[in-house]
């Protein structure tokens, strides 16, 4: 019988926080897309409790699950839920020390940057449009073109951070570290109608890259 790593790449994927009011509560939420677009590589998606912060056992969760790659996805404004922050602050921090690969996608790619000392700037024109990229690296298999969901953008990198990609109008698109396998994109793969090849190539090549 093969083993759980052998069937597959598995994966801890951080989760967004919504507030149901109706309801009373408070909710660890995850696009069904984005499980659907890591299973198309290969991978086995395993969602992070956000609540496991609070009494110092996301450590024990985390070696339990010993994933392979991490990936931290989008939703919320970083500040908004503090759980949430100090939950990826804990996996990138783990990425970093364990040289686990990582992937931030768009709000997860601005927690690596601010995790790593950039500060966001305000961005206008950059919800529910599309964009095209300008390759500033090699390695990287650009797709044609984007989706754009955020309100926050960067025009600089964290020390130890490279650009990657920038859109039509100068704004970073994409960063790599210059030395651990972690890579940041402000588009979503899960939210293209046909799921990008080349998102996928650059996925498998970044957790290949370890």
């Amino acid at each position: 019988m093969k083993n759980r790593k052998e069937q597959s790449i598995t994966v801890a994927v951080s989760m967004r926080v919504d507030v149901i009011e109706s309801y009373g509560e408070t909710r660890d939420a995850l696009d069904e897309n984005l499980c659907r677009w890591l299973t198309k590589a290969g991978c086995l998606p395993v969602p992070v409790p956000n609540t496991l912060i609070e009494d110092n056992t996301l450590k024990a969760w985390f070696e339990t699950i010993s994933p392979d790659t991490i990936v931290l996805s989008g939703g919320n404004n970083i500040g908004d839920f503090k759980n949430r922050d100090e939950t990826e602050r804990f996996l990138l921090e783990t990425s970093r020390q364990k040289k686990i690969p990582l992937l931030g996608i768009c709000r997860g790619m601005q927690m690596m940057a601010v995790w790593a000392g950039e500060e966001l700037q305000p961005v206008e024109g950059h919800v529910r449009t599309r964009h095209k990229l300008a390759s500033e690296t090699d390695g990287f298999s650009m797709p044609e073109s984007v989706n754009s969901y955020h309100d926050f953008g960067m025009m600089t990198v964290p020390e130890n951070f490279e650009v990657i990609a920038r859109n039509d109008d100068g704004i970073i698109e994409a960063i790599g570290h210059k030395y651990l396998p972690m890579e940041g994109w402000m588009w979503h793969p899960e939210r293209e109608k046909e799921f990008s090849s080349e998102d996928i190539e650059n996925l498998k090549r970044l957790i290949e890259s370890r």
